[in-house]
């Protein structure tokens, strides 16, 4: 009864100091009354200690020769063993800043490591009192949220909190964009700096994220002028590691390369240029394409042909010798015993076909024709009859191919057709439905082929530059989309990466709107769970360790 009694009498007597604060004209003449408050926290009641999480930062204000001390002992009450405590001490840190700002990096900043709070009730107090602040201040709440994520130069000694920092920004900032980025311009410059400075050690996953946050941005937006969208290449090709020097046995830099390429080319098309990412493939990439994993082969390719229209004169000239040699490799002079590749020679003739448009006299020396511009590049004086001769008995062996390819594709739909027409479980149905589909994508990768090398038997060709040919993966993106396994960045169908003859039509990134399978398998890790085992790095494609990237600072 002693002890009841003693609690009942310590709640009393905290209910008197504040009630003797809150009535007191000159508050600073009861620093004791406040100074008892703040010995609260240490009660062994846990009403006491309640009482104390909401008078403190109350009157905190009023004492600031007891600032330290009344901090100290709420972050106390932050750590207490009960949640009751624990959820009243958050709830009343954003006080602590209202009426004295200077405060606010600090709080922020005490906010954003208890967010590694495993109660669903207690994280949601930190997630509104953060938001709290944030609307208080969002320049100096950004900055103070974001040195948990910026963690070069002082690495986190947590990795649980980074990523619950990410979650938080992610899943509760970026939707208040409209709300919380005022001044607009202002505040998205500087969200923007603070992400470039972020940018040095991602993962897949996480760079894709802030990279279509800044897409979302008004600074970036469809009206943004031309350097600003160059802004955005810049960062990606920081995360490509352009001036690195490649090796191909690196399977995160070739990924990684892959997926900046792929991500950069909606900038491309906005009037970037995509002269650093060529270069570096024409120096480093293409010459070493048959040591490139075979399931990286055909994404390359890919992105090479998308890119590929967006292309100056200057930088088709430097890489159309690479593209020629590589098309003369996958189109066969003669029928050999080895099946062709017909999605490499789609997207290697499209990629002739528009760098070829662009530099339209660069092929008399690569492929023997007899193109007239005036200038001395055109080598007319020279004999290239025999590059000629090889050239298009090259482009019609491949027709050749294509067509007796065509033709037993047709007959696949019919059987297919059949088959479905029998077929009586989901599954059976499915599974013909999928063949059904890929079979289709063959027979539009065989009629692009066609469609590009009749063009090109004329000893003065006319070069494909408008798009008036649709690669064939791209109109499977109207597809129904492929099951979650595939969807999430899982193995392609059987024959997807290689587009031989007999699989032509396999698709090689699959349906939807990120139709990049290595952009895909970077969201694996981006949630509650994880990163591919809670490790940045090379573990789960982590796209290298600390220091990968341009520097932004």
């Amino acid at each position: 009864m002693t002890d009841a009694s003693d609690e009942a009498k310590g709640i009393e007597q905290l209910y008197e100091y504040g009630e003797r604060l809150n009535e007191a004209k000159d508050k600073s003449q009861h620093v004791e009354d406040y100074r008892s408050i703040i010995k609260a926290a240490e009660s062994s009641s846990v009403k006491a200690r309640q009482l104390a999480a909401q008078l403190i930062p109350r009157f905190f204000k009023f004492f600031p020769e007891l600032s330290d001390s009344a901090v100290y002992s709420h972050i106390d009450l932050c750590e207490a063993e009960e949640l009751g405590v624990r959820v009243q001490a958050i709830r009343g840190l954003p006080l602590f800043c209202k009426d004295t700002p200077e405060h606010l990096s600090k709080i922020v900043d005490i906010l954003a490591q208890l967010l590694t709070a495993e109660e669903n009730v207690e994280r949601d107090a930190v997630h509104k009192a953060l938001l709290s602040l944030l609307r208080q201040d969002v320049k100096a709440s950004l900055s103070a949220l974001f040195k948990h994520i910026e963690s070069i130069d002082e690495p986190s000694p947590d990795e649980n909190l980074r990523e619950r920092t990410l979650f938080f920004i992610r899943d509760k900032v970026f939707p208040l964009k409209a709300e919380l980025l005022k001044p607009q311009e202002q505040m998205e410059r500087h969200i923007t700096d603070l992400i470039k400075k972020s940018l040095q050690d991602v993962t897949g996953a996480e760079f894709k994220m802030f990279i279509d946050f800044l897409k979302s941005l008004s600074l970036f937006g469809e009206r943004a002028p031309p350097e600003r969208v160059q802004e955005l290449i810049e960062i990606i090709e920081g995360q490509a590691d352009l001036d690195a020097q490649f090796n191909v046995s690196d399977g995160d830099h070739i990924d990684r390369l892959i997926s900046c390429l792929f991500m950069a080319l909606p900038f491309f098309m906005r009037g970037a240029s995509n002269s650093k990412f060529l270069s570096y493939l024409n120096k480093h990439i293409l010459p070493v394409f048959d040591k490139l994993p075979e399931e990286r082969k055909v994404d390359l390719l890919k992105n090479l042909a998308e890119t590929s229209p967006y292309t100056m004169p200057q930088d088709s000239r430097q890489i159309l010798p690479s593209v020629v040699q590589l098309l003369k490799k996958y189109m066969p002079r003669r029928k050999s015993g080895e099946e062709t590749n017909f999605t490499y020679v789609e997207c290697l003739l499209y990629t002739f076909h528009h760098l070829a448009h662009k530099a339209p006299n660069a092929t008399n020396s690569l492929c023997g024709y007899k193109i007239v511009t005036g200038q001395p590049s055109d080598r007319l004086g020279e004999d290239f009859s025999e590059y000629y001769k090889d050239f298009t008995e090259r482009l019609s062996s491949v027709e050749e191919l294509a067509r007796a390819t065509i033709k037993k594709l047709t007959q696949g739909i019919a059987e297919h057709n059949k088959a479905m027409a029998t077929a009586t479980s989901d599954e059976a149905k499915t599974g013909i439905k999928v063949q059904k589909q890929n079979t289709t994508t063959g027979l539009r990768t065989c009629n692009n082929i066609l469609s590009m090398t009749q063009l090109l038997h004329s000893k003065t060709p006319s070069f494909i530059g408008d798009k008036r040919i649709n690669l064939s993966w791209k109109d499977a993106a109207k597809a129904p989309a492929p099951s979650s396994t595939t969807a999430s960045g899982g193995k392609r169908p059987a024959g997807a990466a290689n587009g031989s003859s007999n699989n032509a039509s396999k698709k090689g990134r699959g349906a939807g709107g990120l139709q990049n399978q290595l952009v895909n398998r970077a969201f694996e890790g981006l949630s509650y769970g994880g990163r591919s085992g809670g490790a940045r790095g090379r573990g789960g494609w982590g796209w290298g360790g600390r220091g990968r990237g341009r520097s932004y600072r």
